[in-house]
Protein backbone atom coordinates (compact mmCIF):
# COMPACT_ATOMS: atom_id res chain seq x y z
CA UNK A 1 0.00 0.00 0.00
CA UNK A 2 1.13 3.52 -0.45
CA UNK A 3 3.10 4.89 2.63
CA UNK A 4 0.58 7.77 2.45
CA UNK A 5 -2.15 7.25 5.11
CA UNK A 6 -5.68 8.62 5.70
CA UNK A 7 -6.55 10.74 8.96
CA UNK A 8 -9.85 10.93 10.61
CA UNK A 9 -10.93 14.24 8.16
CA UNK A 10 -10.24 12.63 5.32
CA UNK A 11 -11.78 9.63 6.30
CA UNK A 12 -15.00 11.37 7.56
CA UNK A 13 -14.81 13.45 4.64
CA UNK A 14 -14.98 10.05 2.15
CA UNK A 15 -17.83 8.21 4.30
CA UNK A 16 -19.80 11.83 4.60
CA UNK A 17 -19.23 12.47 0.83
CA UNK A 18 -20.42 8.66 -0.57
CA UNK A 19 -23.42 9.01 1.85
CA UNK A 20 -24.31 12.83 0.36
CA UNK A 21 -24.29 12.43 -2.86
CA UNK A 22 -27.23 12.62 -5.19
CA UNK A 23 -29.93 11.12 -3.35
CA UNK A 24 -30.39 14.28 -0.76
CA UNK A 25 -31.04 16.50 -4.01
CA UNK A 26 -34.07 14.20 -4.97
CA UNK A 27 -34.86 13.09 -1.70
CA UNK A 28 -38.34 15.27 -1.49
CA UNK A 29 -39.60 14.00 -4.24
CA UNK A 30 -38.55 10.51 -4.00
CA UNK A 31 -40.05 10.41 -0.74
CA UNK A 32 -43.33 12.32 -1.45
CA UNK A 33 -44.04 10.18 -3.99
CA UNK A 34 -44.68 6.73 -2.07
CA UNK A 35 -45.20 8.28 2.01
CA UNK A 36 -47.01 10.67 3.38
CA UNK A 37 -45.84 12.74 6.78
CA UNK A 38 -46.43 10.81 9.15
CA UNK A 39 -45.20 7.42 7.21
CA UNK A 40 -42.26 9.68 6.54
CA UNK A 41 -41.45 10.32 10.11
CA UNK A 42 -41.39 6.75 11.37
CA UNK A 43 -39.82 5.56 8.55
CA UNK A 44 -36.74 7.97 9.43
CA UNK A 45 -37.28 6.54 12.90
CA UNK A 46 -36.43 3.17 11.97
CA UNK A 47 -33.98 3.82 9.41
CA UNK A 48 -32.58 5.72 11.80
CA UNK A 49 -32.20 3.94 14.70
CA UNK A 50 -30.89 0.64 12.20
CA UNK A 51 -28.42 2.87 10.52
CA UNK A 52 -26.93 3.80 13.60
CA UNK A 53 -26.64 0.42 15.10
CA UNK A 54 -24.84 -0.55 11.77
CA UNK A 55 -22.29 2.28 12.44
CA UNK A 56 -22.12 1.22 15.92
CA UNK A 57 -21.72 -2.61 14.56
CA UNK A 58 -19.03 -1.16 12.08
CA UNK A 59 -16.91 0.47 14.68
CA UNK A 60 -17.04 -1.92 16.93
CA UNK A 61 -15.17 -4.69 14.29
CA UNK A 62 -13.46 -2.29 13.61
CA UNK A 63 -11.46 -2.25 17.07
CA UNK A 64 -12.90 -6.12 17.65
CA UNK A 65 -10.95 -7.34 14.48
CA UNK A 66 -8.41 -4.72 13.30
CA UNK A 67 -6.79 -8.08 11.28
CA UNK A 68 -9.71 -7.29 9.00
CA UNK A 69 -9.01 -5.06 6.33
CA UNK A 70 -12.09 -3.98 3.91
CA UNK A 71 -14.56 -4.51 6.30
CA UNK A 72 -17.76 -5.66 4.59
CA UNK A 73 -15.83 -8.64 2.22
CA UNK A 74 -13.73 -10.15 4.78
CA UNK A 75 -16.15 -9.94 8.04
CA UNK A 76 -18.36 -12.13 5.72
CA UNK A 77 -16.17 -14.29 4.55
CA UNK A 78 -14.26 -14.78 7.97
CA UNK A 79 -17.08 -15.31 9.59
CA UNK A 80 -19.49 -17.80 7.17
CA UNK A 81 -16.58 -19.00 4.26
CA UNK A 82 -15.84 -18.74 0.76
CA UNK A 83 -19.22 -18.61 -1.14
CA UNK A 84 -20.82 -16.18 1.47
CA UNK A 85 -17.75 -14.09 1.33
CA UNK A 86 -17.81 -13.98 -2.52
CA UNK A 87 -21.03 -12.92 -2.43
CA UNK A 88 -20.72 -10.42 -0.22
CA UNK A 89 -18.02 -8.95 -2.48
CA UNK A 90 -19.67 -9.37 -5.13
CA UNK A 91 -23.00 -7.58 -4.26
CA UNK A 92 -21.29 -4.68 -2.88
CA UNK A 93 -19.29 -4.33 -5.57
CA UNK A 94 -22.29 -4.46 -8.03
CA UNK A 95 -24.34 -2.00 -5.59
CA UNK A 96 -21.37 0.32 -5.81
CA UNK A 97 -20.88 -0.20 -10.07
CA UNK A 98 -24.64 0.75 -10.48
CA UNK A 99 -24.18 3.70 -7.63
CA UNK A 100 -21.76 5.23 -9.86
CA UNK A 101 -23.94 5.13 -12.96
CA UNK A 102 -26.60 6.54 -10.92
CA UNK A 103 -24.27 9.45 -10.33
CA UNK A 104 -23.30 10.04 -13.51
CA UNK A 105 -26.96 9.72 -14.56
CA UNK A 106 -28.44 12.72 -11.87
CA UNK A 107 -25.61 15.15 -12.92
CA UNK A 108 -26.79 15.36 -16.20
CA UNK A 109 -30.36 15.38 -15.69
CA UNK A 110 -29.75 18.08 -13.43
CA UNK A 111 -28.18 19.79 -16.20
CA UNK A 112 -31.31 19.50 -18.18
CA UNK A 113 -33.06 22.47 -16.51
CA UNK A 114 -30.28 24.60 -18.29
CA UNK A 115 -30.29 23.05 -21.94
CA UNK A 116 -33.83 21.34 -22.31
CA UNK A 117 -36.83 22.96 -23.05
CA UNK A 118 -40.28 21.91 -24.40
CA UNK A 119 -39.97 20.79 -28.11
CA UNK A 120 -36.22 19.76 -27.32
CA UNK A 121 -35.22 17.35 -25.02
CA UNK A 122 -31.03 17.12 -24.75
CA UNK A 123 -30.18 15.68 -21.72
CA UNK A 124 -33.57 14.64 -20.19
CA UNK A 125 -33.05 12.63 -17.14
CA UNK A 126 -29.76 11.81 -17.71
CA UNK A 127 -30.55 9.07 -20.18
CA UNK A 128 -30.02 10.34 -23.41
CA UNK A 129 -27.22 10.09 -25.45
CA UNK A 130 -25.79 13.04 -25.45
CA UNK A 131 -26.14 13.08 -21.73
CA UNK A 132 -24.37 9.37 -22.13
CA UNK A 133 -21.45 10.87 -23.85
CA UNK A 134 -21.24 13.45 -21.37
CA UNK A 135 -21.47 10.86 -18.63
CA UNK A 136 -18.56 8.51 -20.14
CA UNK A 137 -16.17 11.96 -20.16
CA UNK A 138 -16.79 12.66 -16.51
CA UNK A 139 -16.73 8.23 -16.15
CA UNK A 140 -13.01 8.60 -17.33
CA UNK A 141 -11.58 11.56 -16.49
CA UNK A 142 -11.95 10.60 -12.92
CA UNK A 143 -11.07 7.18 -13.46
CA UNK A 144 -7.33 8.71 -14.32
CA UNK A 145 -7.47 10.88 -11.16
CA UNK A 146 -7.54 7.94 -9.11
CA UNK A 147 -5.00 5.94 -10.96
CA UNK A 148 -2.93 8.90 -9.61
CA UNK A 149 -2.93 7.69 -6.22
CA UNK A 150 -5.77 7.05 -3.26
CA UNK A 151 -4.51 10.01 -1.55
CA UNK A 152 -4.81 12.75 -3.93
CA UNK A 153 -8.34 11.83 -4.74
CA UNK A 154 -9.25 11.45 -1.19
CA UNK A 155 -7.80 15.36 -0.70
CA UNK A 156 -10.02 16.56 -3.52
CA UNK A 157 -12.90 15.08 -2.25
CA UNK A 158 -12.26 16.52 1.30
CA UNK A 159 -12.48 19.85 -0.46
CA UNK A 160 -15.57 18.76 -2.63
CA UNK A 161 -17.66 17.64 0.40
CA UNK A 162 -16.99 20.85 2.38
CA UNK A 163 -18.33 22.67 -0.77
CA UNK A 164 -21.61 20.57 -1.15
CA UNK A 165 -22.78 21.33 2.34
CA UNK A 166 -23.28 25.07 1.18
CA UNK A 167 -26.27 24.96 -0.88
CA UNK A 168 -27.54 22.35 1.40
CA UNK A 169 -26.99 24.41 4.69
CA UNK A 170 -28.60 27.07 2.64
CA UNK A 171 -31.64 25.40 1.56
CA UNK A 172 -32.28 24.59 4.71
CA UNK A 173 -32.24 27.92 5.97
CA UNK A 174 -34.56 28.59 3.34
CA UNK A 175 -36.41 25.68 3.92
CA UNK A 176 -37.03 27.34 7.76
CA UNK A 177 -38.60 30.40 6.81
CA UNK A 178 -40.87 28.93 3.98
CA UNK A 179 -41.86 26.32 6.18
CA UNK A 180 -46.25 26.36 6.30
CA UNK A 181 -47.37 24.14 8.73
CA UNK A 182 -50.58 23.52 6.72
CA UNK A 183 -48.52 22.03 4.03
CA UNK A 184 -47.11 19.52 6.63
CA UNK A 185 -50.50 18.33 7.70
CA UNK A 186 -52.49 18.29 4.88
CA UNK A 187 -53.46 14.74 4.27
CA UNK A 188 -50.92 13.87 6.88
CA UNK A 189 -51.27 10.30 7.25
CA UNK A 190 -51.01 10.05 3.15
CA UNK A 191 -54.76 8.74 2.52
CA UNK A 192 -54.75 10.17 -0.75
CA UNK A 193 -52.01 6.94 -1.88
CA UNK A 194 -54.18 4.56 -1.34
CA UNK A 195 -51.99 2.69 1.04
CA UNK A 196 -52.28 2.35 4.95
CA UNK A 197 -49.35 3.70 6.92
CA UNK A 198 -47.52 0.82 7.19
CA UNK A 199 -47.51 -0.28 3.39
CA UNK A 200 -46.04 3.47 3.05
CA UNK A 201 -43.19 3.08 5.16
CA UNK A 202 -42.28 -0.24 3.82
CA UNK A 203 -42.26 1.90 0.68
CA UNK A 204 -39.48 4.00 1.88
CA UNK A 205 -37.50 1.78 3.72
CA UNK A 206 -35.35 1.15 0.00
CA UNK A 207 -35.27 4.91 -0.35
CA UNK A 208 -33.92 6.11 3.12
CA UNK A 209 -31.20 2.65 2.64
CA UNK A 210 -30.37 4.34 -0.90
CA UNK A 211 -29.45 7.94 0.81
CA UNK A 212 -27.19 6.24 3.75
CA UNK A 213 -25.05 3.67 1.43
CA UNK A 214 -21.29 4.75 1.98
CA UNK A 215 -21.72 3.96 5.92
CA UNK A 216 -18.72 1.23 5.10
CA UNK A 217 -16.73 3.28 3.39
CA UNK A 218 -14.07 4.15 6.15
CA UNK A 219 -14.01 0.36 6.83
CA UNK A 220 -14.23 -0.84 3.13
CA UNK A 221 -10.78 1.61 2.89
CA UNK A 222 -9.39 0.50 6.32
CA UNK A 223 -5.76 -0.60 5.37
CA UNK A 224 -5.02 2.65 4.00
CA UNK A 225 -6.02 4.89 7.56
CA UNK A 226 -3.54 6.52 9.16
CA UNK A 227 -4.85 5.20 13.12
CA UNK A 228 -7.21 2.53 12.94
CA UNK A 229 -9.03 4.06 16.10
CA UNK A 230 -10.18 6.40 13.26
CA UNK A 231 -11.90 3.75 11.51
CA UNK A 232 -14.99 3.61 13.56
CA UNK A 233 -14.96 7.10 14.72
CA UNK A 234 -14.94 8.41 11.35
CA UNK A 235 -18.07 5.99 10.82
CA UNK A 236 -20.30 7.15 13.38
CA UNK A 237 -19.72 10.94 13.09
CA UNK A 238 -20.61 11.13 9.62
CA UNK A 239 -23.51 9.18 10.16
CA UNK A 240 -24.75 11.68 12.55
CA UNK A 241 -24.43 14.32 9.95
CA UNK A 242 -26.06 12.82 7.04
CA UNK A 243 -29.05 11.86 9.34
CA UNK A 244 -29.70 15.25 10.20
CA UNK A 245 -29.29 16.71 6.99
CA UNK A 246 -31.57 13.87 5.44
CA UNK A 247 -34.52 14.85 8.26
CA UNK A 248 -34.06 18.39 7.66
CA UNK A 249 -34.68 18.31 4.12
CA UNK A 250 -36.92 15.76 4.06
CA UNK A 251 -39.43 16.78 6.30
CA UNK A 252 -39.00 20.77 5.84
CA UNK A 253 -39.50 20.63 2.05
CA UNK A 254 -43.02 19.25 2.89
CA UNK A 255 -43.81 22.01 4.67
CA UNK A 256 -42.94 24.55 1.42
CA UNK A 257 -45.65 22.76 -1.35
CA UNK A 258 -48.02 20.08 -0.36
CA UNK A 259 -46.68 16.66 -0.97
CA UNK A 260 -48.83 15.83 -3.85
CA UNK A 261 -47.17 18.52 -5.59
CA UNK A 262 -44.09 17.54 -4.30
CA UNK A 263 -44.30 13.95 -5.66
CA UNK A 264 -44.77 14.82 -9.38
CA UNK A 265 -41.72 17.22 -9.20
CA UNK A 266 -38.53 17.19 -11.47
CA UNK A 267 -35.56 15.83 -10.11
CA UNK A 268 -33.73 16.91 -8.82
CA UNK A 269 -36.84 17.90 -6.93
CA UNK A 270 -34.70 20.12 -4.18
CA UNK A 271 -33.88 23.09 -7.22
CA UNK A 272 -37.52 22.98 -8.52
CA UNK A 273 -37.91 23.99 -4.24
CA UNK A 274 -35.73 26.58 -4.03
CA UNK A 275 -36.63 28.06 -6.96
CA UNK A 276 -39.97 28.45 -5.52
CA UNK A 277 -38.59 30.27 -2.46
CA UNK A 278 -35.94 32.60 -4.45
CA UNK A 279 -36.89 32.36 -8.01
CA UNK A 280 -34.21 31.25 -11.16
CA UNK A 281 -31.27 31.70 -8.64
CA UNK A 282 -31.95 28.90 -6.80
CA UNK A 283 -32.16 26.36 -9.19
CA UNK A 284 -28.68 27.50 -10.09
CA UNK A 285 -27.66 27.11 -6.23
CA UNK A 286 -28.79 23.49 -6.36
CA UNK A 287 -27.93 22.41 -10.25
CA UNK A 288 -24.33 23.38 -8.89
CA UNK A 289 -24.44 22.20 -5.69
CA UNK A 290 -25.61 18.99 -7.28
CA UNK A 291 -22.79 18.71 -9.60
CA UNK A 292 -19.99 19.31 -6.34
CA UNK A 293 -21.87 16.76 -4.03
CA UNK A 294 -21.89 14.20 -6.86
CA UNK A 295 -18.27 14.74 -8.37
CA UNK A 296 -16.98 14.17 -4.82
CA UNK A 297 -19.46 11.15 -3.85
CA UNK A 298 -18.77 9.76 -7.21
CA UNK A 299 -15.09 9.98 -6.16
CA UNK A 300 -15.55 8.05 -2.68
CA UNK A 301 -17.51 5.42 -4.59
CA UNK A 302 -15.19 4.97 -7.61
CA UNK A 303 -12.07 4.67 -4.91
CA UNK A 304 -15.17 1.94 -2.75
CA UNK A 305 -16.15 0.38 -5.55
CA UNK A 306 -12.29 -0.75 -6.78
CA UNK A 307 -10.94 -1.52 -3.30
CA UNK A 308 -13.66 -4.67 -2.82
CA UNK A 309 -12.48 -6.49 -5.90
CA UNK A 310 -8.89 -5.39 -5.24
CA UNK A 311 -8.96 -7.11 -1.76
CA UNK A 312 -11.00 -10.18 -2.55
CA UNK A 313 -8.39 -10.33 -5.69
CA UNK A 314 -5.65 -10.79 -3.04
CA UNK A 315 -7.28 -13.64 -1.21
CA UNK A 316 -8.25 -15.76 -4.57
CA UNK A 317 -11.97 -14.56 -3.95
CA UNK A 318 -11.95 -12.53 -7.46
CA UNK A 319 -9.19 -13.78 -10.16
CA UNK A 320 -5.22 -12.91 -8.61
CA UNK A 321 -4.81 -10.45 -11.76
CA UNK A 322 -7.40 -7.67 -10.44
CA UNK A 323 -4.83 -7.06 -7.23
CA UNK A 324 -2.31 -5.82 -9.07
CA UNK A 325 -1.19 -2.09 -8.56
CA UNK A 326 0.23 0.72 -10.39
CA UNK A 327 3.42 2.52 -9.88
CA UNK A 328 1.58 4.78 -6.89
CA UNK A 329 0.02 1.76 -5.59
CA UNK A 330 -3.41 2.56 -6.93
CA UNK A 331 -5.74 -0.47 -7.70
CA UNK A 332 -5.13 0.03 -11.33
CA UNK A 333 -6.52 -3.45 -12.43
CA UNK A 334 -9.34 -3.12 -10.17
CA UNK A 335 -10.37 0.22 -11.60
CA UNK A 336 -10.31 -1.12 -15.19
CA UNK A 337 -12.69 -3.53 -14.41
CA UNK A 338 -14.74 -1.28 -12.09
CA UNK A 339 -15.12 1.34 -14.82
CA UNK A 340 -15.57 -0.89 -17.79
CA UNK A 341 -18.53 -1.89 -16.61
CA UNK A 342 -19.91 1.49 -15.36
CA UNK A 343 -19.08 2.43 -19.03
CA UNK A 344 -21.22 -0.89 -20.14
CA UNK A 345 -24.26 -0.12 -17.88
CA UNK A 346 -24.11 3.42 -19.43
CA UNK A 347 -24.33 2.22 -23.04
CA UNK A 348 -27.34 -0.38 -21.58
CA UNK A 349 -28.81 3.14 -20.26
CA UNK A 350 -28.93 4.85 -23.42
CA UNK A 351 -30.44 1.61 -24.66
CA UNK A 352 -33.08 1.44 -22.54
CA UNK A 353 -33.91 4.42 -21.44
CA UNK A 354 -33.49 2.96 -17.82
CA UNK A 355 -33.68 6.05 -15.08
CA UNK A 356 -32.01 6.75 -11.70
CA UNK A 357 -35.10 5.27 -9.75
CA UNK A 358 -34.74 1.98 -11.56
CA UNK A 359 -30.72 2.40 -11.04
CA UNK A 360 -31.55 2.96 -6.79
CA UNK A 361 -34.16 0.30 -6.52
CA UNK A 362 -31.32 -2.09 -8.25
CA UNK A 363 -27.99 -0.87 -5.89
CA UNK A 364 -30.18 -0.74 -2.67
CA UNK A 365 -31.24 -4.24 -3.10
CA UNK A 366 -27.76 -5.83 -4.12
CA UNK A 367 -26.57 -3.85 -0.62
CA UNK A 368 -28.70 -5.21 1.55
CA UNK A 369 -26.94 -9.28 2.04
CA UNK A 370 -23.55 -7.53 2.82
CA UNK A 371 -25.04 -5.09 5.31
CA UNK A 372 -27.01 -8.09 7.10
CA UNK A 373 -23.45 -9.81 7.33
CA UNK A 374 -22.18 -7.02 9.18
CA UNK A 375 -24.33 -7.75 12.30
CA UNK A 376 -24.37 -11.74 12.15
CA UNK A 377 -20.74 -11.09 11.99
CA UNK A 378 -20.53 -8.99 14.78
CA UNK A 379 -22.57 -10.84 16.86
CA UNK A 380 -20.91 -14.26 15.97
CA UNK A 381 -17.68 -12.56 17.54
CA UNK A 382 -19.09 -11.60 20.96
CA UNK A 383 -21.40 -14.28 21.33
CA UNK A 384 -18.87 -15.79 23.77
CA UNK A 385 -19.00 -12.81 26.12
CA UNK A 386 -22.70 -13.24 27.14
CA UNK A 387 -25.22 -10.31 27.58
CA UNK A 388 -23.40 -7.00 26.78
CA UNK A 389 -23.38 -4.11 25.14
CA UNK A 390 -21.88 -5.22 22.13
CA UNK A 391 -24.06 -8.07 21.69
CA UNK A 392 -27.39 -5.64 21.82
CA UNK A 393 -25.62 -3.78 18.84
CA UNK A 394 -25.16 -6.92 17.03
CA UNK A 395 -28.61 -7.88 17.46
CA UNK A 396 -29.96 -4.61 16.62
CA UNK A 397 -27.54 -4.31 13.16
CA UNK A 398 -28.92 -7.68 12.49
CA UNK A 399 -32.75 -7.30 13.10
CA UNK A 400 -32.34 -4.02 10.81
CA UNK A 401 -30.85 -6.15 8.05
CA UNK A 402 -33.68 -8.86 8.25
CA UNK A 403 -36.27 -5.79 8.50
CA UNK A 404 -34.55 -4.36 5.16
CA UNK A 405 -35.08 -7.55 3.60
CA UNK A 406 -38.69 -7.83 4.43
CA UNK A 407 -39.63 -4.39 3.59
CA UNK A 408 -37.87 -4.83 0.44
CA UNK A 409 -40.67 -7.39 -0.88
CA UNK A 410 -40.10 -10.79 -2.99
CA UNK A 411 -39.93 -9.21 -6.19
CA UNK A 412 -36.82 -7.22 -5.71
CA UNK A 413 -35.10 -10.16 -3.79
CA UNK A 414 -35.59 -12.44 -6.90
CA UNK A 415 -33.72 -9.89 -8.85
CA UNK A 416 -30.86 -10.34 -6.50
CA UNK A 417 -31.01 -13.99 -6.67
CA UNK A 418 -30.94 -13.45 -10.68
CA UNK A 419 -27.67 -11.15 -10.14
CA UNK A 420 -25.92 -13.31 -7.21
CA UNK A 421 -25.91 -16.34 -9.57
CA UNK A 422 -24.20 -15.08 -12.99
CA UNK A 423 -20.95 -14.11 -10.56
CA UNK A 424 -20.27 -17.36 -9.45
CA UNK A 425 -18.85 -18.09 -13.17
CA UNK A 426 -16.08 -15.14 -11.65
CA UNK A 427 -15.74 -17.50 -8.65
CA UNK A 428 -15.02 -20.52 -10.07
CA UNK A 429 -12.33 -18.75 -12.31
CA UNK A 430 -10.65 -17.08 -9.60
CA UNK A 431 -10.24 -20.31 -7.94
CA UNK A 432 -8.81 -22.33 -11.26
CA UNK A 433 -6.51 -19.30 -11.81
CA UNK A 434 -4.87 -19.78 -7.98
CA UNK A 435 -1.76 -20.94 -7.55
CA UNK A 436 -2.70 -23.65 -5.22
CA UNK A 437 -5.79 -25.83 -5.43
CA UNK A 438 -8.43 -23.96 -3.37
CA UNK A 439 -11.19 -26.90 -2.06
CA UNK A 440 -14.62 -26.05 -1.07
CA UNK A 441 -16.61 -27.19 2.12
CA UNK A 442 -19.56 -29.53 1.90
CA UNK A 443 -21.92 -26.11 3.50
CA UNK A 444 -20.46 -23.93 0.66
CA UNK A 445 -20.88 -26.31 -2.38
CA UNK A 446 -24.34 -26.83 -1.15
CA UNK A 447 -25.39 -22.55 -1.09
CA UNK A 448 -23.52 -22.76 -4.73
CA UNK A 449 -26.06 -25.43 -5.88
CA UNK A 450 -29.13 -23.40 -4.23
CA UNK A 451 -27.95 -19.94 -5.93
CA UNK A 452 -27.96 -21.91 -9.42
CA UNK A 453 -31.14 -23.32 -8.94
CA UNK A 454 -32.99 -20.65 -7.46
CA UNK A 455 -30.85 -18.01 -10.08
CA UNK A 456 -32.04 -20.28 -12.80
CA UNK A 457 -35.89 -20.31 -11.65
CA UNK A 458 -36.11 -16.65 -11.13
CA UNK A 459 -34.84 -15.77 -14.96
CA UNK A 460 -37.11 -18.24 -16.27
CA UNK A 461 -40.47 -17.75 -14.13
CA UNK A 462 -40.11 -14.17 -13.28
CA UNK A 463 -37.62 -12.22 -15.69
CA UNK A 464 -40.83 -10.72 -17.78
CA UNK A 465 -42.37 -9.45 -14.94
CA UNK A 466 -39.42 -7.73 -13.44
Amino acid sequence: MSEKKLGFGALTALVLSSMLGAGVFSLPQNMAAVAGPAALICGWLITGAGIIFLALALLLLSRLRPDLDGGIFTYARDGFGEVIGFCSAWGYWLCAVIANVSYLVIVFSALSFFTDVPGRVVFGVGNTWPAIIGASLLLWLVHFLVLRGIQTAAAINLLATLGKLVPLGLFVVLAVFAFHADNFIHDFRGISLGMPVWSQVKQTMLITLWVFIGVEGAVVISSRARDRRDVGRATLWAVLAALVVYLLVTLLSLGIVPRQQLAVMHNPSMAGLMESMIGHWGTVIIVAGLVLSVSGAYLSWTIMAAEIPFLAAQTDTFPRIIARQNRVNAPSASLWLTNGSVQLCLLIIGITHADYNNLLTIASEMVLVPYLLVGLFLMKTVRHQGVSSSLMVALAASAYGVWLLYASGPVNLLMSLMLYAPGLLLFFAARYMAPQPLPLSRSDKVLIAVLVVAGTATALTQAPFL
